[in-house]
């Protein structure tokens, strides 16, 4: 199938349409092919899509979490939608929540919380709070490239580390870097790990897969420079999807290794809601060949469904397929030595800041 059935595709960006969604009874839109073909003579090809930021400001940061399968109770997302463009993402359904397309909306009409850092002050300071560590980098990448202007992601470590408080970090940016200064002396007192997503090696898979995210190379690089610095670096080769990188497992565990990382896990594709036809539309721009055979793939690890959304089997997978990804990562991790120990942060150093910012003495 040929581009030209995507009338809204982009060049540079992940997902190829953006379809109004419908969850929410919201109108569909369809676009009709006479008119589309006036457009293009009278007006040129599609122009690009700018990036389109609109500042939100919630009553609260810390979202609360109490799903068995996932290891922490508490996270932050300073952001809403991710520039990186990665069409699998399972954050995207959340743009519809807003009446916008969790299509190229979700990866061009951001949100930033640029009071982030001072609801999470106040939010700390809160008698009888639980110093567990808080996640960022759960529902949207907070070093996504805006957080080069916006900088919410480190006045969130800043309050964090004034107050000895745990926290952890998913990214597939190597602009973590950039908080070494902040991050190295929470690390030296345990109270930071750092999870680097690195999805494959291979350049042109990852220009169509995630189109704004840093080159693979850069997020071995920062792997490395984390381990140089003395935090807890992890890999998440995530998500793995059947026929399309999962031959690439230990290749990327392998040189993960190399620069670093202690820790690996792995996430089999989990397609939510609107991501199942937002990646089904991929395939079919991108690799029509073998479209059907990745899809049976992923029905025979998701009980026969675009997606499985029971607690557990999310995260791992069922069936054969699973079964022998799951094999291949535990025997390439131990062969190199990866996961011999567990990442373990302190929650007995935290001292509750006061909302002028100082810290409380007692």
């Amino acid at each position: 199938m040929s581009k030209s059935c995507y009338p809204d595709f982009v060049s540079g960006r992940g997902a190829p349409a953006n379809a109004t969604p419908t969850r929410f009874n919201l109108k569909s839109r369809e676009a009709d092919g006479d008119w589309l073909d006036e457009r293009e003579v009278l007006d040129g090809a599609i122009a690009p899509i700018r990036t389109h930021v609109t500042t939100e400001r919630p009553k609260t940061i810390l979202a609360r979490n109490t799903s068995p399968d996932i290891p922490f109770d508490k996270s932050v997302n300073p952001y809403r939608g991710c520039e990186h463009g990665c069409i699998y993402c399972y954050a995207r359904p959340t743009h519809a929540f807003h009446d916008l397309s969790p299509g190229l909306d979700f990866e061009s009409r951001l949100f930033a919380k640029p009071d982030a850092a001072r609801l999470l002050r106040a939010e700390i300071a809160r008698k009888g709070h639980v110093p567990t560590p808080i996640a960022f980098g759960t529902n949207t990448d907070a070093y996504q490239p805006i957080e080069r202007d916006w900088r919410i992601m480190r006045q969130c470590i800043k309050v964090l580390a004034e107050a000895n408080h745990p926290m952890t970090i998913t990214t597939k940016s190597d602009r973590v870097l950039r908080d070494l200064d902040l991050l190295a002396p929470m690390a030296e007192k345990g109270l930071v790990a750092v999870a680097i997503s690195v999805t494959m090696l291979d350049p042109t898979l990852h220009r169509i897969l995630e189109p704004r995210a840093p080159h693979p190379r850069k997020r071995l690089a920062a792997l490395k420079g984390l381990a140089d610095a003395g935090i807890a670096a992890h890999v998440n080769v995530a998500p793995v999807i059947p026929a399309i990188n999962d031959g690439e497992i230990e290749a990327i565990l392998e040189q993960a290794a190399l620069m670093g990382a202690k820790t690996a896990t792995w996430i089999p594709l989990r397609l939510p809601h609107e991501v199942a036809p937002l990646f089904q539309d991929w395939l079919q721009v991108h690799f029509p060949e073998r479209a059907g055979k990745v899809m049976s793939i992923v029905r025979s690890i998701r009980e026969g469904r675009d997606n499985d959304p029971n607690f557990f089997q999310r995260m791992r997978g069922s069936g054969p397929w699973a079964d022998l990804i799951r094999t291949r990562f535990k025997i390439a991790a131990r062969k190199l030595g990866l996961n011999q120990t567990k990442i373990q942060l302190r929650s007995d150093l935290f001292v509750p800041p006061r909302s002028d910012g100082q810290l409380a003495l007692f």
